[in-house]
Order: C-alpha cells, then sequence, then structure tokens
C-alpha cells in the first residue's frame, strides 16, 4: 500500500541547480544498445524493497526499439532526471504508447484500485507556498528522511481503465500527485497511439490554483504500477521528447 510518504519518496531523487537553456534532452530508449533502458533513465521503486518492481526491457518492436513495461503485483518508475530544473513554459511533452494487456480492477479515484497500466508524468519544484499547510509539513519530513528535494508537484498522463479521456483527478493518497487521462479502456489495445502535451497548459489546469506560473521541471518518469489492485498489464513506450 503506498501511503502519502511512499509516494513523496518513491525515488524520485532530483538535482537542484537551475538550468540556462530551455528544451533539456531526454535520452531516447531507441538509442540503446542492449535491452536495458540507457542513462540516466533508471528505475526506482518503493524504499525498503518489499513491493516487486515493475520492469522495463528494450525490445523490437514493428521495425524499432522500444520500451517494455511489464507491470506484475509490482511498482516502479523509469525516471530520468534532467542535468538541471528548466524553465517549463513552452515545452511540449511527446511519446507513443500502445497497451497490450489492460489492467483489471484500477480505479484511480480509491486507494485500493490506485494504479496505472501506463503513465508519463512530469515532475516539477512549485513553490511550498502555495501548498497547504499539511501537505507542506508532510513533504518537508519526506525531503528530510530522503535527504533530497523532492517535486512538490507531479503531473501523469495516464492510460486508464474505465475513467473518460480528459478527465483530471488528484491521487488518491496525495494531492501533490495528480492525473490526466488520456485514453482509456481497451478498444485501442494494441495499437499505438501518439500524444503531444503543452505542458505548460496542462500544469495551469492541474495545479493552477496554488501556483501563479509554471515551476521549473525537474524530471520526467515513465512508469505502470499493480501493486494495489494484485493485476497484471502490458505495454509498451516510444522515444519521449521535450521540445519547444
Amino acid at each position: 500500500m503506498k501511503h502519502l510518504l511512499t509516494v513523496l519518496l518513491v525515488g524520485l531523487l532530483l538535482p537542484l541547480a537551475r538550468a540556462q537553456t530551455p528544451g533539456p534532452a531526454l535520452t531516447a530508449f531507441s538509442s540503446a544498445t542492449g535491452m536495458q533502458p540507457p542513462q540516466p533513465w533508471r528505475v526506482v521503486g518503493v524504499p525498503g524493497g518489499k513491493i516487486p518492481l515493475t520492469t522495463y526491457a528494450l525490445v523490437e518492436l514493428d521495425g524499432r526499439k522500444v520500451l517494455r513495461v511489464e507491470a506484475d503485483k509490482s511498482y516502479g518508475n523509469l525516471v530520468h532526471d534532467l542535468s538541471a530544473a528548466v524553465p517549463e513554459d513552452g515545452l511540449r511533452l511527446r511519446w507513443r504508447w500502445r497497451l497490450d494487456e489492460a489492467l483489471r480492477g484500477a480505479d484511480l479515484r480509491r486507494r485500493e484500485g490506485d494504479d496505472s497500466a501506463l503513465k508519463v508524468c512530469a515532475l516539477f519544484d512549485m513553490p511550498l507556498s502555495g501548498i497547504g499547510l499539511i501537505e507542506r509539513n508532510l513533504l518537508r519530513l519526506a525531503r528530510a528522511a530522503s535527504g533530497e528535494k523532492l517535486p512538490s508537484a507531479t503531473l501523469c498522463y495516464v492510460w486508464d481503465s474505465t475513467l473518460a479521456p480528459g478527465t483530471l483527478l488528484a491521487n488518491a493518497y496525495t494531492a501533490r500527485v495528480r492525473f490526466i487521462v488520456l485514453d482509456s479502456g481497451e478498444q485501442r489495445l494494441g495499437q499505438w497511439v501518439t500524444h503531444s502535451r503543452d505542458l505548460g497548459a496542462d500544469f495551469r489546469r492541474a495545479f493552477g490554483e496554488e501556483s501563479n506560473g509554471v515551476p521549473p521541471l525537474q524530471a520526467v518518469l515513465v512508469g505502470a504500477d499493480a501493486d494495489n489492485t494484485g493485476g497484471r498489464s502490458l505495454g509498451h513506450v516510444g522515444d519521449v521528447t521535450l521540445s519547444p
């Protein structure tokens, strides 16, 4: 079970410096020479290792090298820290994904269903002044326990089981994580779906009541989890890019 501190501590170990120029580069999955995701992509799980890790591997599919994402009663994110936090406003996040085996029983509105078959997330360094006192103190505790400046706002795009595309909701454990549903259900199983998102616009929609502007972007992650439902899912993700 992922409680609030676990969500905040799940390996989002991020750098603190600010970049001088926009347009941070994400290492392409297709550049990998073997089956392991290329550095600096790294798998991060729940502290303590009590929950199995979601597995990530590079495979050839439809003539191209892509990331295979398999969750089986597991949790774990594939995180790409940026070389520095950068002003995010004006950036677009692009990727394509394909769901091959849907996750049954997921329901992001409930803690016991808080799992996703596929997700791509952007992590932001939002000023704490806009966060409520209780969540602000919990985040400070988590940062002190980890020794890292964990993100204060995480926006996740998800392929959900039932919620309609366009749905926006907070994580069942913490409002520091919010979801936007892009694809839903099983009608497009086995089909590639391409997305291009305006991160600034989506951040304002998800966190606008807490922030006057768009804060620096610290990291991007790809993931899937099935630890709360005890289920299984399988999907694939192509190269993820950031561009003006």
